[in-house]
């Protein structure tokens, strides 16, 4: 196994998730230092099961993403501990749809711009001056196909996650020059217990998996993307 991550800081937002726990568990393997942020203690404990062995490299926050002095003390204490901030990788989001915009409840368009908006937004802002200081740094947010391919009945869950990947495609123009890249991943329905339960009858053969999502997150954030800014990049694997 590689060691490209060596001495490097990393934060993963939501990071003991069905797709956070793969990026956090594949920096781990390439020798990152890793920051997590949970909400649900079982998930962290897991977490730190599966990768005892390596512990002294792994901390976990429990705090809300949206908040964003919570979420600037957290990236301040992350630089004071390491002295750099090197990516920022943002998992955390939500689903809700099923209902035509008109027969759905506001409170779920609301939900859906807090889940998958509000996050990025906060992480990004936080991260970016952390990185400005040192010249350098690697920002990833997880959107998803829906950005694009805006279907019946996701009319709130499309209009986040489109709204996030423009945040985001504004910010790399902001920060041409600059040293920091952000990108965004683009997952169709993604291999995870949640998903599959919440839809048994699916073919999980042609989702892709929550480990191949997390090597294009490293590699985005790698010297080997060092030309990648910008970008929306679809990983939708057999869908």
């Amino acid at each position: 196994m590689s060691a490209r991550f060596e001495g490097h800081a990393v934060l993963v937002a939501g990071g003991t998730g069905g797709l956070g726990r793969a990026v956090a568990s594949a920096f781990l393997a390439e020798g990152a230092n890793m920051v997590v942020t949970y909400r649900r203690e079982q998930e962290w404990a897991a977490l730190q099961d599966a990768e005892s062995r390596n512990a002294s490299r792994l901390a976990g926050l429990a705090i809300d993403v949206t908040d964003e002095v919570a979420v600037a003390q957290m990236i301040e204490k992350v630089v004071l501990k390491h002295g750099r901030l090197d990516a920022m990788v943002n998992t955390v989001g939500g689903y809700a749809g099923g209902l035509k915009m008109w027969e759905m409840e506001t409170k779920v368009f609301e939900q859906m711009l807090n889940l998958n908006l509000r996050p990025g937004y906060a992480l990004s802002r936080a991260a970016v001056r952390a990185m400005l200081k040192q010249g350098h740094g690697a920002i990833v947010n997880v959107a998803a196909k829906a950005a694009f391919d805006h279907a019946a009945g996701a009319s709130a869950y499309a209009a986040s996650k489109a709204a996030a990947v423009a945040m985001l495609d504004s910010l790399a123009a902001d920060l041409k020059g600059t040293g920091i890249r952000v990108n965004t991943i683009l997952p169709s329905i993604i291999d995870t217990d949640a998903n599959r339960k919440a839809m048994p009858k699916a073919d999980f053969a042609k989702w892709p998996k929550p480990q191949d999502i997390a090597r294009v997150i490293l590699f985005l954030c790698s010297d080997e993307a060092k030309v990648i800014h910008g970008a929306a990049i679809p990983v939708y694997g057999q869908s």
